[in-house]
């Protein structure tokens, strides 16, 4: 490149949050939002094949241990929104047949579940996905969902450092679980009646003020030997249990100067937490409502806040869809920003963020019915003209489409 060539900008990376009929809480009210196939595993499966169309990195399906709310803390009781929602890890793995390059991936709350369940999980997603599983680590603090389970008591609403330093361990144990066997450990000799080598299978042993596993796992190594794990970063705490723990980060800035920020935030905490040399890719979350002019995406949303009774969208758990001015949840300040306009818009933001260092964005689809297929014909598109999107998929894992190697066995490595 001679001397006053500009450098090619790196491509973004874009995913898309699939949740109940969209992040606006009367989505579920807009023509074509199929209200009466939320929870059939084929109005998740073309949301998905939808967003495959398009080339999207990946999708999370977004899911939670109590009913959605509009408030952070509590249930709001409300009846004129969508409530209740299909398991996550269930949904995908359903859908992973049905698809074939684009990543998927569920959401766990480590608050109330176990390392051990959510491991073999997504073990086997990935083993069915052929490498395309990643992991949402959330967490809740939430009174109400503690008292599904009767095992401990969240009344005195213990600090969100507590919850997330208990999710950094969670998916310590997790990871340890993934490596629990060797790549090599299953023989499968019927001529010898071998099926696995034991001594490729291993304990790990892990203890913490929050967990204490032995394993080993009882899947074996997923194909991509560690699926990615992402976690909601939209504040400070977040940015903490990001940096220990995460492959991705979704925070959740509104200026290109907050994105700095949050950039930067991660950054520290990946080098506070010994990861400084590793890759790990920071996304943000933008709520999106798309039209053909500026003027007709706005009047779109008046028209849905008008009709949902009041602005914004529901906010449940970290990094959860909210409204400028709603609460967050756990990990900081969680409202993410929203954007109204035509897709050239959204473009000319997006890159004026990327500036900030972010590597990409989650967006969620304000109704899905109507813009994901917006994202899909006039974002994406929009985006290859200005040569910063793929026009197929390359080849490959969801860990290598982000450009993460498959790690060795630490325990295959060490002997033990």
């Amino acid at each position: 490149m001679t001397s006053g060539q500009s450098h090619p900008r790196p491509r973004l990376h874009l995913a898309v949050a699939l949740a109940d009929a969209g992040a606006h809480p009367a989505a579920w009210r807009e023509p074509g939002a199929r209200p009466t196939e939320l929870f059939t595993a084929r109005y998740w499966a073309d949301q998905v094949a939808e967003a495959e169309r398009g080339l999207l990195d990946l999708v999370t399906f977004e899911d939670g241990l109590g009913l959605q709310s509009s408030l952070p803390d509590r249930p709001d009781d409300r009846t004129d929104r969508v409530r209740g929602r299909l398991d996550a890890g269930l949904l995908a793995a359903r859908v992973a047949p049905l698809t074939r390059r684009i990543g998927l991936v569920p959401t766990a709350v480590a608050t109330h579940t176990e390392p051990f369940h959510l491991s073999k999980a997504v073990a086997t997603l990935d083993h069915i996905s052929a490498g395309r599983a990643g992991l949402q680590v959330t967490v809740s603090p939430r009174p109400d969902v503690a008292d599904h389970f009767g095992r401990r008591s969240l009344s005195d609403s213990p600090p969100n450092s507590v919850l997330l330093d208990e999710a950094a361990d969670y998916v310590e144990a997790v990871r340890r679980l993934w490596d629990s066997w060797e790549d090599d450990a299953e023989i499968r000799d019927a001529a010898t009646g071998r099926f696995v080598d034991r001594e490729k299978l291993h304990y790990i042993d892990f203890e913490s003020p929050h967990f204490s596993v032995r394993g080993p796992s009882i899947t074996p190594r997923p194909p991509q030997g560690q699926p990615l794990v992402a976690v909601p970063a939209p504040g400070p705490e977040g940015w903490t249990l990001a940096g220990r723990a995460a492959d991705l980060a979704f925070v959740a800035p509104r200026s290109d100067a907050e994105a700095a920020t949050a950039v930067a935030g991660v950054r520290d905490a990946q080098q506070q937490a010994g990861r400084g040399g590793e890759p790990l890719h920071v996304l943000a979350d933008l709520t999106v409502f798309l039209d053909d002019s500026h003027a007709a995406a706005v009047e779109r949303l008046a028209r849905l806040d008008e009709t949902a009774g009041v602005p914004g969208v529901d906010a449940e758990g970290p990094g959860s869809p909210s409204s400028p001015s709603s609460p967050g949840g756990p990990g900081g300040p969680g409202a993410v920003e929203v954007f109204a306009g035509t897709p050239a818009d959204l473009a000319d933001l997006l890159l004026a963020w990327q500036h900030a260092g972010l590597s990409g964005f989650r967006l969620h689809p304000g109704v899905l019915a109507h813009d994901l297929p917006a994202i899909v014909d006039g974002l994406v598109p929009e985006l290859q003209r200005r040569g910063v999107y793929r026009h197929a998929y390359e080849d490959g894992s969801l860990r290598a489409r982000f450009g993460l190697v498959r790690p060795a066995n630490r325990y295959a490595l060490s002997g033990s």
